[in-house]
């Protein structure tokens, strides 16, 4: 997995995706992504059985869980610096790090 320097992303895909908060407590932490494995199995189970109230509660479980472990919300850096969640790597002020990674792998 390729982490920013600053550990604030991942990269998947060219892609960064916002980390979880690495101040969680390791108890917290595994507890929300308990919930939020249980939520996107509850989205699939909603889908297949045709269920649009399910998925949509589902999916408002996996937003509570994904809230709780920082990756979506307010950002969880103290320091002012944008929220570039979803951004292509290389459009971003990641982008000289970035194509160097590419260049090593």
């Amino acid at each position: 997995m390729l982490e920013t320097p600053d550990g604030r992303y991942i990269v998947v895909r060219g892609r960064l995706w916002r980390r979880t908060r690495p101040d969680l407590a390791p108890d917290i932490r595994d507890g929300l992504v308990h919930d939020l494995m249980d939520a996107r199995r509850a989205v699939k189970a909603g889908r297949q059985a045709g269920d649009p109230e399910a998925v949509a509660q589902a999916r408002a479980a996996v937003e509570r869980a994904k809230r709780g472990l920082g990756e979506r919300g307010p950002v969880w850096w103290t320091d002012s610096a944008p929220d570039l969640n979803r951004r292509m790597a290389r459009n971003t002020p990641y982008a000289e790090w970035y194509a160097d990674q590419s260049d090593e792998a």
